[in-house]
C-alpha cells in the first residue's frame, strides 16, 4: 500500500538574506498550515559580491534544505513559489528529492513514487556572468578532505577552508591544514518544528546531505567571491545496497560521480558557468585514498582526524576534538581501510583496540564484506571487493598483527590502484 500523507502539497516558500546580519533564511510549509523556518549564518562575508550569482545561490539552496522538511510527511505534490523552475531545474530536483531519498524511501517503507515530482514551465532564470576567483575547499576533520588539502598544500595550491554544521565549534585540526582563510557556516535547522512533526506521526530518515552542504558552501562561495568549491570526495557511493525494482538504494547518493556531474551542469546552467563544483580526489578509490592518507597525512593528523560518526558527528554536538568510537561500522569500515598501510600497534592505539577482536563488530565485518547473506550497513563505506582486497592485504602485509576474523573471506582482485573517471579541471589542479 502506497503511503499516504496527511497533508497534499509541500510548499518552498520563500527566502531572504540579510546582509547585515550574514543570515539566510528560508521557509516551508505544509498546506499553509505546518510550518518550517531555517537558518544559516555566515562567517565576515565580503561586500562586494556579485548580487544575481548570490540569488540563484539562494535558490539552489532553498529547494535542496527544504527535503529535511519534506521527508517528515512526503507529500505528492510540491510547490517552489519563491521562483519559477525552468523544465531542466524541474528535472535536476525530482531526480535530487527522489534518488537522494532511497535509504529513508527504503527504511520506512515507502515506494519510490511515494516521492513528488517537480514541475517546470520550461523558462526560468539563466546562469549570470561571475569574476570571482579563489578556491574553498569543504573540510570535515576526516580523512578525504585532509588529503585534500595536504596535497593542496604540498603543490602550492592556495585555498581556503569551509566547515558546515550545526554546532558552534569546528573540529580544531582544521586550523592545522594550511589554508590562508577559514570560515564556517551555522546551520540552524528548525528543530523545533521537526519536533512537533514527529510527535504527530511525522517520518524520519537519511537525506542527501553531501548535496545540502555544497548548496550552503555555494552561497559562502559567492559572498566570498570564491570561483571553485572543492569536495574531498573518493571514488565511493558507487555501489548500491539494495534494489527496489530498478531504484536502486543507496546510502549517499549525492556522493556518486553521476550526483556531482548533475551538480557541475546545474551550476554552470542555472549560477554561473564561470564556478566550478567537484573533487580533486574522484579518481582515487577508497582503498587508494587509504594508502595516500598513510603515506603523506598520517604523521602530521593520525592522531587528530576521524571519520566516526557516532563519536563526533550528532547533530549539534560539540566536536573540536575528534575520536573514534570503536564500535560502529564506520570505525570497522576505516580500520579495515588503514590496516594494510598503518603499523598495527599505531592503529590499535588509535582505534582503542584491534577491532577485529571486538565480537560486537563480528556482524558488522560480516556486512562490509558481504558474508553470510549479511546487510551492509547504511553508511559512507568502501565497496565489498576493495574491503575484501583490504582485509587480505592487511593479512599479507601484518601476519604477526592478529588481524584475522572469526569467517573466511573471499580473495579479492579489486584493482585499487586504477584511476577513475574525474572532470578535466579537477585533474589538472592536483597534477600542476
Amino acid at each position: 500500500m502506497s503511503y499516504q500523507s496527511p497533508y497534499q502539497c509541500f510548499y518552498i516558500e520563500s527566502y531572504q538574506y540579510d546582509p547585515q546580519l550574514a543570515r539566510a533564511t528560508f521557509h516551508y510549509s505544509f498546506d499553509k498550515n505546518l510550518a518550517f523556518t531555517e537558518e544559516l549564518y555566515f562567517e565576515a562575508p565580503g561586500s562586494d559580491y556579485n548580487l544575481q550569482a548570490l540569488d540563484r545561490a539562494l535558490q539552489l539552496a532553498h529547494v535542496l534544505l527544504g527535503i529535511s522538511y519534506y521527508k517528515v510527511f512526503p507529500t505528492k505534490q510540491v510547490e517552489v513559489e519563491s521562483f519559477d523552475l525552468a523544465s531542466e531545474q524541474a528535472e535536476f530536483f525530482s531526480t535530487v528529492y527522489r534518488d537522494g531519498l532511497s535509504q529513508f524511501v527504503y527504511e520506512n517503507n515507502l515506494q519510490p513514487d511515494d516521492i513528488a515530482v517537480f514541475n517546470g514551465a520550461g523558462g526560468g532564470e539563466v546562469a549570470v556572468g561571475y569574476a570571482g576567483q579563489g578556491l574553498v575547499a569543504l573540510q570535515s576533520g576526516g580523512k578525504d578532505s585532509l588529503l585534500l588539502a595536504e596535497l593542496l598544500r604540498r603543490r602550492g595550491v592556495e585555498f581556503a577552508s569551509l566547515y558546515v554544521s550545526s554546532s558552534d565549534l569546528h573540529p580544531s585540526v582544521i586550523d592545522e591544514v594550511g589554508a590562508s582563510q577559514h570560515r564556517d557556516v551555522r546551520r540552524r535547522i528548525d528543530s523545533s518544528g521537526l519536533g512537533q512533526a514527529s510527535q504527530t506521526g511525522g517520518l524520519n530518515g537519511h537525506v542527501p546531505i553531501t548535496y545540502l552542504v555544497i548548496g550552503i558552501a555555494l552561497i559562502d562561495m559567492v559572498l566570498n567571491n570564491d570561483s571553485h568549491l572543492l569536495l574531498g570526495i573518493g571514488q565511493e557511493g558507487e555501489e548500491p545496497y539494495l534494489t527496489i525494482g530498478d531504484y536502486a538504494v543507496r546510502h549517499q547518493w549525492s556522493k556518486t560521480y553521476q550526483a556531482e556531474l548533475m551538480m557541475a551542469r546545474y551550476v554552470s546552467s542555472f549560477i554561473s558557468p564561470d564556478i566550478r563544483v567537484g573533487s580533486p580526489l574522484r579518481g582515487f578509490t577508497e582503498l587508494r585514498i587509504a594508502e595516500l592518507f598513510a603515506e603523506n597525512c598520517w604523521t602530521r593528523y593520525g592522531r587528530k582526524f576521524a571519520s566516526c560518526n557516532v563519536a563526533n558527528y550528532k547533530q549539534g554536538q560539540a566536536n573540536s576534538s575528534l575520536s573514534w568510537c570503536g564500535n560502529c561500522a564506520k570505525c570497522a569500515n576505516s580500520f579495515l581501510l588503514f590496516a594494510p598501510f598503518v603499523n598495527p600497534a599505531e592503529l590499535r592505539d588509535v582505534f582503542g583496540g584491534n577491532l577485529f577482536e571486538n565480537a560486537n563488530l563480528t556482524d558488522v565485518f560480516k556486512g562490509l564484506l558481504a558474508i553470510d547473506g549479511a546487510t551492509k550497513p547504511f553508511e559512507c563505506i568502501g565497496e565489498t571487493d576493495e574491503l575484501r582486497l583490504a582485509y587480505h592485504m592487511a593479512l599479507d602485509r601484518y601476519p604477526e598483527a592478529g588481524y584475522r576474523l572469526p569467517f573466511e573471506i573471499p580473495v579479492s582482485n579489486f584493482d585499487y590502484g586504477a584511476l577513475c573517471p574525474l572532470q578535466a579541471w579537477a585533474q589538472d589542479l592536483l597534477s600542476q
